[in-house]
């Protein structure tokens, strides 16, 4: 079982930046590839980002240059910095560590950009 806490959200004006926390228990975190989702109400969760085990990062185009992904495996916990926030960033964001055929996903945290 593999239990994710995500932290860091909050209100943040256009062009500012956030850092959002996820530590996972209840795993041997360093193998596993993790991920960032977000969602809004009534649209489809979506991938925002992912680093595989070996340090491999992949973005989803609108986050590329903005947002960055890292994860610190002796604390089992990874990260999204992200910088130059924009209203359309908006969104409840989830974190994800799959463990083959498992996904396991965080409670979610919300983000709002806006003045």
């Amino acid at each position: 079982q593999v239990h994710l806490v995500e932290s860091g959200g909050g209100l943040v004006q256009p062009g500012g930046s956030l850092r959002l926390s996820c530590t996972a228990s209840g795993s041997i975190f360093n193998l596993y590839t993790v991920s960032w989702y977000r969602q809004v109400a009534g649209k489809e969760r979506e991938y925002v980002a992912r680093i595989t085990s070996g340090g491999l990062t992949v973005y989803r185009h609108s986050a590329e240059g903005r947002f960055t992904i890292s994860r610190d495996n002796a604390q089992s916990t990874f990260y999204l910095q992200m910088n130059s926030l924009e209203p359309e960033d908006t969104a409840t964001y989830i974190c994800n560590i799959n463990k083959g055929s498992n996904d396991y996903y965080g409670q979610g945290i919300q983000v709002t950009v806006s003045s």
